[in-house]
């Protein structure tokens, strides 16, 4: 009896194999930004992205895997993304401030492939392969450093078998970089603006000078004026005292009612930068162009502070490569109108 048993349960076992084998044999082993090994399928439909960053790369990216949203889009913003993605639900987001995605959640929205883009850190890493492991889903960290994103892009690009999107973008973001460095040799520094970030409708949350929040505006040729703080830069509070000690030339903020509020404000009057009508405002849809979140919609953000920067240097017509940015990293044709909402007055304030 036991003998006749055996052959079938070989034949069981055989026929287990083969099933899985195919599996076993479509997964690659990939090794994310911060070293980690992570095996990943092959292929890859359905991205979950962590966090704002990530969802914003997706967007550009692969916009046909990203499963969901962190928060829903603004009815403002639904034009300028990409059409497949307008209807995504939203999942809630796994990284930063107020983190609202829980495991059943992420598990039933059974994506192939988690994606964090940005700060490689303990923090981040513990929590990537803590939800790996509670969750079995693949989870990748990509490097969200401005300076490191056309490698972010070849190796997601890779991943998500993608590579000629990816190459296509990274070579326009490669010549964005290499056009504006050749401009900012030839500036002495005496002749860069003071910058101050100024977020939120007070003004008063800002960064510090090499942090993902102002890389940007330090590689448009800007001084950070927040020069002290932690190694790793990051959001901070200050105060109105702080500021005028500062006293910046420029500010930069992504918030509109201060933009509008700081000319007639006890105290940001006697700024320089509000003195001299040198408040702009970033335009913001889809997603800011300065960080909010700081991902590859800042490349925009870059040609635009270059050109309030150093008008005379980068003379180009913002409206048209605002058009030309849309169409290739959002596959959007943008109106008139629409580049008149992103662009009043080129962003400064009156």
């Amino acid at each position: 009896m036991a003998k006749s048993r055996r052959p079938c349960l070989l034949l069981a076992l055989l026929i287990a194999l083969v099933a899985i084998l195919p599996q076993a044999l479509a997964a690659r082993e990939i090794v994310d930004s911060a070293g980690r090994k992570v095996d990943v399928p092959d292929p890859i439909t359905r991205v979950m992205a962590a966090g704002p960053p990530a969802s914003a790369l997706m967007t550009i990216l692969a916009p046909q895997m990203l499963i969901g949203w962190q928060l829903p889009p603004s009815p403002a913003a639904l034009p300028y993304l990409p059409a497949v993605t307008r209807k995504r639900p939203v999942l809630g987001r796994l990284t930063g401030r107020g983190s609202t995605a829980n495991l059943e959640t992420i598990i039933g929205a059974k994506p192939d492939l988690i994606v964090d883009f940005g700060t490689i850190s303990q923090t981040y890493i513990s929590l990537a392969d803590r939800t790996q492991a509670q969750t079995g889903i693949p989870y990748l960290l990509i490097d969200g450093r401005f300076a490191h994103t056309v490698a972010a892009l070849t190796l997601l690009g890779s991943v998500l078998n993608v590579a000629e999107r990816a190459q296509t973008l990274a070579a326009k973001i490669q010549s964005v970089f290499d056009a504006g460095d050749a401009v900012l040799r030839t500036i002495p520094d005496k002749q860069r603006p003071r910058v101050y970030l100024a977020r939120r409708d007070n003004g008063l949350e800002t960064s510090y000078r090499g942090s993902l929040n102002t890389e940007i505006i330090e590689r448009a040729g800007g001084v950070n004026v927040v020069d002290t703080g932690p190694l790793q830069g990051g959001l901070v509070d200050v105060s109105l005292e702080q500021v005028l000690a500062w006293n910046p030339d420029t500010i930069i903020t992504t918030d509109a009612t201060f933009a509008k509020q700081a000319p007639s404000t006890a105290g940001w009057r006697d700024v320089d930068a509000v003195k001299k009508r040198r408040v702009f405002l970033s335009p913001s849809l889809p997603y800011g162009w300065i960080d909010e979140p700081p991902s590859l919609n800042r490349m925009l953000g870059l040609v635009w502070l270059e050109h309030v920067f150093f008008p005379s240097r980068f003379p180009a017509d913002i409206r048209a490569q605002t058009r030309e940015f849309y169409k290739l990293f959002y596959q959007v044709d943008l109106s008139d109108a629409q580049l008149d909402a992103l662009l009043p007055g080129k962003g400064a304030t009156p």
